[in-house]
């Protein structure tokens, strides 16, 4: 199964007049990280609202010298073609892209998608569900987590997925294959009642004696023979 891992940062929260900044995406096939990666900043045309600012830090000067979603959104569609979705927070993410595209005339998202806010909610009701919170369950490192930042929460995130889809199993399933290896090792070995019989010919032996006589006295196989 090939899934992509995504997060958004944008001008603010109003999908109607908002714009998206940033979109950072992660694959993972089988729950295990390809290393395949899509990152791209985008200038929103519009300026980032400061309580948008205080989160993720990114500037309308910084911004202003990005290309426009309209010149990235071929690359963006193209590496998640096909594959499940899966965002913290899932609706807000969606609706934004799709807003975007709309605004390209452009048809939305048909994508399966996998919310983990509404995963973590169901999986662990009585947890915080912040994407801070469930790495600090999971022991994930966070300390590059300054600022928000889509691709570093999508890294994140999909460290924190694979743990909510049972990614420890598959070392409990390798440390229990390794211990029944261990048994049957131990187990013993069974002799059959009636030796088969050799396959070795008398012409065979023969053969086998010319050839190691022609090796010279030294030879180490005249000791066998």
């Amino acid at each position: 199964m090939r899934e992509i891992i995504f997060d958004t940062e944008t001008t603010g929260l109003d999908r109607k007049t908002d714009r998206i900044v940033e979109i950072g995406c992660v694959e993972i096939v089988d729950l295990m990280p390809t290393g395949r990666t899509y990152h791209q900043y985008c200038n929103p045309l519009r300026p980032v609202s400061k309580e948008a600012y205080r989160i993720h830090g990114l500037s309308d000067l910084f911004l202003g010298t990005k290309p426009t979603f309209k010149r990235i959104h071929n690359r963006f569609l193209s590496f998640i073609e096909g594959a499940r979705l899966v965002a913290h927070n899932a609706t807000f993410d969606i609706a934004m892209i799709n807003e975007e595209l709309d605004r390209l005339g452009i048809a939305p998202l048909e994508n399966e998608i996998v919310d983990t806010l509404a995963l973590t909610r169901e999986l662990l009701p009585r947890r915080k569900h912040t994407l801070d919170a469930l790495c600090s369950l999971y022991n994930i490192d966070t300390s590059r987590r300054t600022e928000h930042g889509a691709l570093l929460d999508s890294e994140l995130l999909a460290q924190v997925y694979v743990e909510l889809r049972g990614g420890r199993q598959f070392g409990m399933q390798l440390d229990l294959l390794a211990s029944t290896e261990q048994e049957q090792e131990t187990l013993p070995v069974r002799q059959r009642p009636t030796s088969l019989p050799s396959r070795v010919t008398d012409e065979d032996r023969v053969a086998h004696r010319a050839f190691v006589a022609s090796l010279g006295d030294g030879a180490i196989w005249r000791d066998y023979v």
